[in-house]
Formats: structure tokens, sequence, C-alpha cells
């Protein structure tokens, strides 16, 4: 793969205009990203924006469906629901299902979350504490050390991915998109100031990654961690500062236009 291809400006330009059509609050609608815009204080945006991202696979209308139910069953305030359950408060949430993601999977995530922001201050001050210049997924890896240190069953860790373990991480990937990037556009919140968008990566499944494929963006075939960095090497050729806004182009042009 030539350099030169990667970064031609025909492709910047095409690019570039993806991004601009889909950066836009009218992908909302459609978007499970509607949800934490549901909120305003940081701490119920962070909540409601990774629980969406962690069952944001499947139907696009069953994953809405399904995060509108789950905020309904924390009283539509997650992070007080989080910081001040009782037991008997999470008793509605045992019959949750969304796919292989069960009740009990929700009760343990509901109380790693307490976890983390009573004990450390909340999520954003572990993905800071471990990001690394360029790159947050050794802080992804880290993040699920902290997250499964209560007793837990051993089918619910599949919930989280691990980069370090080969995987593509997409929903952890698109969760800390939504979290850093600027708010400017009406679609990301940017409250997340401790991290930089040139450190994310491109939130890589089927859609976005069969795009790359066919605009010379990614090589390898499986959507997997080497992939991410593939694709991230070359989106960052592109925008350095901000790559993941490319995110939008292949996203859309893979969902929308069949691309």
């Amino acid at each position: 793969m030539r350099e030169s291809q990667i970064i031609s400006e025909e492709l910047r330009e095409f690019l570039d205009l993806k991004v601009s059509e889909y950066n836009s609050p009218a992908f909302l609608a459609s978007d499970p990203l509607q949800i934490p815009h549901m909120f305003s204080l940081k701490q119920d945006i962070e909540i409601s924006g990774f629980l969406t991202a962690t069952i944001a696979w499947g139907n696009r209308k069953s994953i809405i469906n399904n995060a509108h139910l789950l905020m309904d069953l924390m009283d539509q305030a997650p992070y007080d629901f989080v910081t001040g359950h009782t037991e008997d408060d999470l008793r509605s949430l045992q019959t949750f299902v969304h796919r292989t993601f069960n009740g009990s999977d929700l009760l343990y995530f509901i109380r790693a979350l307490k976890h983390l922001y009573t004990k450390y201050g909340g999520i954003e001050v572990i993905f800071s504490k471990y990001a690394l210049q360029g790159t947050l997924q050794p802080a992804i890896s880290k993040f699920k050390e902290y997250f499964f240190e209560l007793p837990h069953a051993q089918r619910t860790t599949k919930h989280v991915s691990d980069p370090s373990k080969g995987s593509a991480a997409k929903r952890i990937n698109m969760f800390l998109r939504w979290m850093v990037r600027d708010a400017s556009s009406g679609v990301d919140f940017g409250i997340w100031k401790s991290v930089s968008p040139s450190q994310l990566s491109c939130p890589l499944d089927v859609h976005s990654g069969n795009v790359a494929r066919k605009l010379g963006l990614l090589s390898r075939k499986q959507n997997d961690a080497k992939a991410v960095a593939e694709l991230d090497a070359n989106l960052r050729l592109l925008d350095p500062e901000d790559p993941v806004k490319y995110d939008f182009a292949l996203f859309g042009l893979g969902v929308f236009e069949k691309f």
C-alpha cells in the first residue's frame, strides 16, 4: 500500500465531504447515541453512553429500544441509580435481556460502575491514567482489569472487549469517541478534557471495515486489533489531530449508501 495513495487529496476531499454529511445531529435519529443526549450531567452521559455502547450490536432499532428501557429501569437518573441503589432497586433489572447481555450481566455492570465512581472517581480517571501518546488501546485493557475487580461470573467478562487479546473493541472505541470528540457538531460530547481526540481509534465493524478496504485504507481481512492499528495509522495521515472523525464517513458510506 503506497502512502501517496492513502493521503491523496482526492481521497481526503471525498472523505471530508462525507464527514460533513454524516457528522450531524440528523444522524442521531437512527443512532444509539441519542440515548446519552437525553442527559446533561457528565456522569449521566458517561453511564448512559457506556451502557448503551455495551449493548450496541445487532438491530439498531432493538438497541435503541433496549437502551431506552435501561434508562427507564434506572429511573432516568443513571448516576444516582448507580451510586445510590439498594438491593431492592436491583431486582427490577434482573429481567433485562439484549441478545446475550442479560440481567445478571447488568447487575454486575451496575455494581462495577458504582465501584469505579466511588473508589476511583469515575471512568475518565482510569482512561486518562493509562492513555499513551497516540492510542487508548492499552488503557482499554487496563479499564477491563479495573472493571472486573469485584467478584463476577466469567461469562460477563465477554461484554467488555480487550485489545490486548486481539479484539477490535468496537463498542468501547465508539463510547470513547462519544466522550472525547468535540461537541461543536452536536453529535459527540467532548466532556473528557484529559484525553485528546488524537488518541482515539476508529470503531471498526463490518461496515466501516469493508468501506476502508475498498478505499485502500485497510488491507487486513479480519476486523481485529491489528486491523484497528492499521486503519488508525492511515486515518492519522488524513488528520492526525482528529482521525476518528472519519468514522462518520466510513460508517455512513457502508450503512446508508451501501458503498
